[in-house]
């Protein structure tokens, strides 16, 4: 009897013992892909340092001159195979209005940045359920178009050899493209594969699609990213197939957040509760 006592008593110990080592590593991996509150302080930093470094790299990548003019030769001869090249006529055609233009203008040098963190903040505000995911989904879509830059340079339309293509802010002397004037030199010039201003437009367009409770927000969701299509094209910083290339990148990353969280970002919850508060411990009694 007293045998079959200890041997109870370990079994007891190694019950306990085991659960507990056996849950720590998943226990961790879970709460790390477990949707959280975002802090406020934490998601500042990590974008403004997460730009940063986009810019940084993006502009570090070797500005390509000869390759990235042959591959915009290549991507015309590929447009004019297929149908589409269009480009040129829809850049003089706009161009010969002074207003739209110079509209464009503006609105390709500042929207990219606006909308996305006006999106990103209204997550935040609205959907904090939803944010981490749909914010990871964006970071993985840039970091994968930094891939892209480094092995296919690519000049834009309007910095090709022969080519008929009017640059928009050197002509009308607007404030604008980081690739023309005198902020050239600032920006990598050969860095138009894949369009990230066609990747976080439809980023922003497909969130808004799929969490505004307004029709017609909905409805300005999708018209975002297809009044940009038109920009970058009108303004000739871009070819119809470099947009193709920024919604590869796109879905590469909503792949990457699905995967991470177990679902797409607009089908997580859209709140999620605040962390609980620790208790304190009790002080143990003081002898007298």
């Amino acid at each position: 009897m007293g045998d079959s006592t200890v041997t109870t008593l370990e079994g007891r110990e190694e019950a306990v013992r085991q659960p507990v080592a056996a849950d720590t590593r998943p226990g961790f991996l879970r709460r790390l892909r477990t949707p959280r509150r975002p802090r406020l302080w934490f998601e500042i930093l990590l974008i403004a340092v997460s730009y940063w470094t986009y810019s940084l790299i993006r502009n570090a990548v070797p500005e390509q001159r000869a390759e990235a003019l042959r591959n915009a030769d290549w991507i015309w001869r590929v447009e004019h195979d297929l149908g589409i090249a269009v480009e040129e006529s829809v850049n003089h055609a706009v161009n010969s209005v002074t207003w739209l233009i110079v509209g464009m203008n503006y609105y390709y040098a500042t929207l990219h940045f606006v909308v996305t963190l006006g999106v990103l903040v209204w997550l935040f505000r609205s959907h904090p359920g939803r944010y981490a995911a749909t914010r990871t989904a964006l970071f993985a879509t840039t970091l994968v178009a930094l891939v892209g830059y480094y092995l296919y340079p690519l000049a834009p339309p309007r910095l090709m050899n022969g080519g008929d293509f009017i640059d928009t802010v050197m002509v009308h002397q607007t404030w604008g493209s980081m690739a023309s004037g005198d902020l050239k030199n600032m920006s990598n010039q050969y860095a138009a594969m894949p369009s990230m201003h066609i990747g976080w437009s439809l980023w922003c367009g497909l969130t808004i699609f799929a969490l505004a409770s307004v029709p017609w927000v909905r409805v300005l969701g999708l018209l975002y990213p297809t009044a940009t299509l038109v920009v970058i094209v009108a303004t000739a910083n871009h070819f119809w197939l470099d947009a193709v290339g920024g919604m590869l990148c796109l879905a590469f990353g909503f792949t990457v957040a699905r995967l991470w969280y177990g679902a797409l970002p607009y089908r997580l919850p859209q709140l999620v509760p605040a962390p609980a508060l620790k208790q304190p411990r009790p002080r143990p009694a003081s002898p007298r």
